[in-house]
């Protein structure tokens, strides 16, 4: 075990750096795991003022010393450029995801750390890319070839609930019947204008749905595409409009504002079925978030995965709910932990949860409900006809 670890940063905005709106931050999770060992040599991004802001409020911070020695660079190129010998052990790409998951010149992230970082594993946010599936298949390709140590950021995998709805399942021989996964958003506070842009943001299927409709492939298993049926309520649908909206929403053309609610269903490849969810309806700022699990005899229910997770258990023999509550259980830190314990050899690499090309196969299924909900939306303009 090395005396330092080195962590290159790609990305200076909130999934590293933290947010109000949510728990996401590695960089803390990285100072709680690595302590003094850290060593953050780099932090690209392209705006230079927020990366130089970012590490300025780090180094007022009790971990300063994790940030000493970090450079700031616009780009992968010069910070390979400028590192030696200082290479980083691991990049956290947190970087948007229309700059990654492509082999198109400047949406190819992987593979410019590839080229300049050899033997530096790779940590990326989800979802994978907003560009083509295929185009993400080939980085995979390059990274398989070239040995890249990755893993991707769907941390719900690795709630103490969610694995002990794996064990039941193993230790009981049991055989997935069917997923039920329900979103639902409070969007008071969503203001960001990209956001509510689906050519900017991929769609809150693509771009937040993502990890349930994850969660219900980690259960379900591969999904048969062309099974996939959505139908969606559209922004300029009766039932579409929304009164807590604090911007302006016609800043945004119309054709690219997202639907409020999308529900689908698929069929998986092993015979269970799989619906969603998603709603953009509540005010305030809490989620209603819930995931099921069907199996002969057995109802598993996740409830607040994203808060503190509750999980409802109905098996045979007994008429009441088991209940289990999980308190300080923080599945950002334990992705981090366990990524970072594979790549110093201190874990196997199948304790990694989420690959790159298992990741993919979200991304396929993310883009299959929402060209399935805008296929519908356009052959049913019912709802419109009844504004004119």
């Amino acid at each position: 075990m090395a005396m330092f670890f080195n962590v290159l940063l790609i990305g200076a905005g909130e999934i590293n750096f933290g947010s109000v709106e949510g728990p996401w931050n590695h960089t803390l999770r990285l100072e709680n795991i690595l302590g003094p060992r850290l060593r953050v040599v780099a932090l690209v991004d392209v705006d230079e003022s927020r990366a130089k802001a970012a590490i300025e409020a780090k180094l007022a911070s009790p971990f300063a010393s994790g940030y000493a020695d970090c450079k700031v660079f616009p780009t992968v190129v010069e910070a390979a450029q400028s590192l030696l010998p200082d290479l980083p052990h691991v990049a956290i790409v947190g970087a948007p995801p229309f700059a990654r998951g492509t082999d198109m010149p400047g949406r190819d992230l992987e593979l410019q750390l590839v080229k300049a970082f050899p033997r530096c594993a790779l940590f990326v946010e989800k979802p994978v890319s907003s560009g083509p599936e295929d185009a993400c298949w080939r980085v995979a390709d390059v990274l398989a070839k070239s040995q890249t140590l990755v893993g991707v950021g769907y941390m719900l995998r690795y709630l103490k609930a969610v694995q002990m709805i794996k064990k039941n399942i193993a230790d009981h021989g049991l055989l997935v019947m069917g997923t039920n996964a329900r979103y639902v958003m409070a969007y008071e506070w969503a203001r960001k204008i990209a956001w509510w842009d689906k050519t900017r943001s991929g769609g809150p299927i693509v771009e937040q749905a993502t990890h349930f409709c994850d969660l219900s492939r980690y259960f379900g298993g591969d999904v048969h595409l062309p099974s996939v049926v959505a139908h969606s309520v559209q922004h300029d649908e009766p039932p579409g409009r929304l009164s807590a909206k604090r911007f302006d929403e016609d800043l945004i053309p119309p054709e690219n504002r997202l639907p409020r609610l999308t529900s689908a269903t698929w069929k998986y490849q092993g015979g269970a079925v799989g619906t969603l969810t998603h709603v953009i309806a509540l005010h305030g700022n809490t989620y209603d978030t819930e995931f099921e699990v069907y199996a002969d005899g057995y109802r598993f229910k996740l409830v607040d995965p994203y808060g503190i997770p509750k999980l409802y258990i109905k098996r045979p023999g007994m008429a009441e709910e088991e209940v289990h509550v999980f308190t300080d259980d923080d599945p950002f830190d334990t992705e981090l932990a366990t990524f970072l314990d594979v790549v110093e050899g201190q874990s196997p690499r199948d304790c990694i949860l989420s690959s790159y090309e298992d990741a993919i196969k979200t991304y396929e299924l993310t883009w299959a409900i929402r060209r399935a909900s805008e296929a519908a939306a356009e052959a049913y303009p019912g709802s419109r006809e009844h504004q004119m």
